[in-house]
């Protein structure tokens, strides 16, 4: 989806025009993937104030990240969760995607990373929803996700994403919404840039981190919600047979945003081809989780302005 230009970019320690946002074509992360990053969103609640939803599990998650590239970040925590809301502020968004990223930068070339400066990043812009669609038609990918033993996919390491695109292309140049791809295992693992759940039974099912995914923030918390909500949710490997005949099924992500209903998978309807009721209680539960409607997850908000 396009992106609306915001007015400023953080990089390497000060905000610089959008446009004034440069880096040099010698980098080891635009050479090599070597960078990793997060997608956040920034949401305005019902009392009128704006929070980040769930900063401290991504910032967390893009520390473990950069573990696997044996990268550290130039800052702490603490000071990578300022910048984020220091740069939503500055560019006076009420609502928006975040994109943190840190990669290694222009000292030398070669496989070897160590030694390299690490350059670090946040934009913000004004985002729909990345399927933007009610509901979507998904076509099992012919492309494979990696084997865990080549590649950290709980990782979000930018060179590991030249997979998820070579299945999305695949998926959307045949007609499709988007792609469903399989584990090493022959098990379907999640979408380019989604984890997936499916429902049998009243019963939901999501593919376990064993299965090549990434250990997904809205993943984790639609399991949260939904077992609150009184369902049972399992981690368990699902065939594409198991697929093809859920109840229902839905893809999860922060740029997916609210569960999103899959329709039909090899065109074959799922379900009844509409979005079923398991995942519309979901998703109000959802909805309301991140407008600030839910005393008991109040948590997982970072408000941005004070009250």
């Amino acid at each position: 989806m396009p992106i609306e230009k915001s007015e400023y970019i953080w990089l390497n320690g000060k905000f610089v025009p959008w446009d004034e946002a440069k880096t040099h074509v010698l980098d080891h992360g635009i050479h090599y993937g070597t960078g990793v990053f997060e997608g956040i969103r920034a949401y305005e609640t019902v009392n009128g104030n704006s929070a980040i939803f769930r900063l401290e599990e991504h910032v967390e998650r893009l520390f473990r990240s950069a573990k696997a590239l044996r990268m550290t970040i130039p800052y702490d925590k603490e000071k990578v969760k300022e910048i984020i809301a220091e740069t939503v502020r500055k560019n006076k968004l009420k609502e928006c995607y975040i994109r943190p990223l840190a990669w290694y930068g222009y000292k030398e070339l070669g496989l070897r990373a160590q030694g390299l400066p690490v350059n670090f990043m946040v934009a913000v812009w004004k985002w729909e929803s990345y399927l933007g669609k009610e509901g979507v038609r998904a076509k099992i990918s012919t492309w494979m996700r990696n084997n865990p033993n080549s590649f950290p996919n709980e990782a979000k390491v930018t060179g590991g994403y030249v997979n998820a695109v070579l299945a999305s292309e695949e998926a959307r140049s045949a007609g499709y919404d988007e792609a469903i791809m399989l584990d090493h295992m022959g098990f379907a693992a999640e979408g380019p840039g989604e984890n997936l759940f499916i429902v049998e039974d009243q019963r939901l099912s999501t593919p376990p981190l064993s299965a090549s995914i990434l250990q997904g923030i809205t993943r984790d918390t639609v399991m949260i919600l939904a077992r609150d909500l009184g369902y049972e949710v399992r981690e368990a490997n699902i065939t594409r047979n198991r697929l093809y005949n859920a109840d229902e099924a839905f893809f999860t992500g922060t740029a997916a945003e609210i569960p999103t209903p899959i329709y039909e998978v090899d065109d074959r309807k799922i379900g009844n081809g509409e979005t079923g009721p398991i995942t519309k209680k979901i998703q109000s539960e959802y909805s309301a989780v991140i407008r600030g409607k839910k005393q008991k997850y109040k948590h997982w908000l970072t408000y941005l302005y004070k009250k």
